[in-house]
């Protein structure tokens, strides 16, 4: 089974967002993920972690306006030091949890955009953060993500996001592959992990049942299955990173709308297991 890294901003949304670690832990989560820490101080997420021997494997760098619809401002000419900025708050928050991987949101597409312009901003800043995390032994990641959940954004297929990480040619610049924005946008999931997990781009796997973002037991896809090739292909490869739990809870923030959903990793009615270390 693969390694599991509980992601505290959509689950157990029935709690406060400091309180969400101890929920994960006390489930058997070793790990955990994040979208954006930063409405807290990172001591006192730091202070979480230590408190529940979890280990921070993931979160983003600030996206611009999220609010305002932004997803992300890495491709956008002309803000450039507001990226550098937010990539800079995203390093100080990194090295306080030891979280050693940052994503980068790529953004939306302005109407009418110079795609060759658009692409340059991105690599420009993408070649910039690489460096900046690399002094700090951090790696970037970037991740394409599916126009239904996310209109118009840059970043939207695994071939496109593998050229993108060979063109820049850094070697802490990584992929984030979600398998169910992989499902959304292209399909063959499991020949896409066969065919990219070996090419040592890959940095993060993040999962959530397709269509309706839940858990991996409900929808379309065969999460066994695929857990299965993770494992084949790892153990052939020697991938060790983790695979991000991203989902939201079929139950909402309810009590225990996380914990009541976890039968996917429970096997005859057997306690949760340590999930990862």
């Amino acid at each position: 089974m693969p390694r599991f890294a509980a992601n505290v901003s959509l689950l157990y949304t029935e709690y406060p967002f400091l309180d969400r670690f101890a929920a994960a832990a006390q489930d058997g989560f070793a790990a955990v993920e994040c979208l954006f820490p930063y409405a807290y101080a990172p001591a006192d997420v730091a202070a979480r972690l230590q408190a529940h021997g979890l280990q921070q494997v993931l979160m983003n760098a600030p996206p611009g306006d999220w609010d305002a619809g932004e997803r992300g401002i890495a491709c956008l000419p002309g803000r450039e030091a507001e990226f550098r900025a937010g990539f800079a708050r995203a390093l100080e928050y990194a090295q306080a949890l030891q979280c050693s991987r940052i994503h980068v949101l790529a953004g939306v597409l302005p109407p009418q955009a110079d795609l060759a312009a658009v692409r340059a901003a991105y690599l420009a800043n993408l070649a910039w953060a690489a460096d900046q995390a690399a002094r700090a032994g951090q790696r970037v990641l970037i991740e394409p993500i599916n126009t239904r959940d996310f209109p118009g954004y840059f970043l939207q297929r695994q071939d496109q996001a593998h050229a993108i990480v060979q063109a820049v040619a850094a070697p802490n610049l990584q992929v984030q592959f979600d398998l169910y924005h992989c499902q959304i946008m292209e399909g063959d999931v499991a020949s896409k992990i066969r065919a990219y997990l070996p090419t040592g781009r890959v940095g993060h796997v993040q999962m959530a049942g397709v269509p309706g973002r839940h858990e991996p037991n409900v929808g379309e896809l065969n999460y066994p299955y695929l857990f299965g090739v993770l494992d084949e292909v790892s153990t052939q490869c020697g991938w060790d990173g983790w695979v991000g739990c991203e989902y939201r809870p079929q139950r909402g923030a309810v009590p225990g709308g996380t914990r009541n959903g976890l039968g996917w990793l429970r096997g005859h009615g057997q306690p949760v297991p340590k999930i990862g270390g």
